[in-house]
């Protein structure tokens, strides 16, 4: 699972936080974790007043958007987290933490997300690249849209060479653990709300029986 949420923010919710960024304090990424040798990047600093506004607005919008709803089964999550990159700096490939100590609980990353602030023609370099098998897949998400997908796979940000990019990630705690189930119960959601009415009541009818006892059996596994 690997999928492009293309509206999650306005131009104008953009806007408004990209200007709560530009007025933020940012630290050295490797304040939250200094063994990391492939993090060099800048994120806002934690005490910063616009840290807990800016997290508050996208995780409005996460919770808000029915694709992010369907795709991740969002339990629980981190508070979202701007960083960003100038000239030079990367991430080199990893994977994510399995488990993010954030206060009262630590949160278990299940999915990831960036979501993506600075307009990519404003920067060269900085694609969100992600390591699957022998292939890639590349990401350089316009200003609004984000992306989710598995915190197991090897990932990395290629070097800013020119400009700043700025983006927020998150990590969400997902009802349904596995990828691969996940998957399942959301192409089969979309497959009722496209052509639930285009079968017989009594077929409609049993795809929702298969949806609904999945997701009871696959819940909190």
């Amino acid at each position: 699972m690997f999928r492009i949420i293309e509206d999650l923010l306005s131009a104008d919710q953009v806007a408004h936080i990209l200007k709560l960024a530009d007025e933020a304090n940012f630290a050295d990424g490797r304040a939250s974790n200094p063994h990391n040798k492939a993090k060099n990047n800048l994120q806002i600093d934690f005490g910063d007043p616009r840290f807990q506004e800016t997290s508050r607005l996208l995780m409005q919008a996460l919770t808000q958007h029915r694709v992010f709803n369907d795709a991740v089964f969002p339990a629980r999550m981190t508070p979202l987290m701007i960083s960003r990159y100038k000239p030079g700096m990367n991430y080199g490939v990893h994977s994510d933490a399995a488990i993010i100590p954030v206060q009262p609980n630590p949160v278990r990353s299940d999915v990831s997300c960036t979501i993506f602030l600075a307009d990519p023609e404003s920067y060269e370099g900085g694609e969100l690249v992600a390591h699957l098998g022998n292939g890639e897949i590349t990401v350089k998400g316009k200003p609004g849209s984000a992306v989710i997908y598995p915190s197991t796979t090897y990932h990395e940000v290629k070097p800013v060479t020119k400009g700043e990019r700025i983006v927020a990630i998150a990590f969400i705690e997902s009802l349904v653990k596995d990828p691969i189930k996940r998957d399942l119960l959301f192409e089969l959601n979309e497959l009722i709300a496209e052509e639930g009415f285009n079968v017989s009541w009594e077929n409609r009818t049993r795809m929702e029986y298969l949806r609904n006892n999945l997701r009871r059996m696959w819940d909190g596994e």
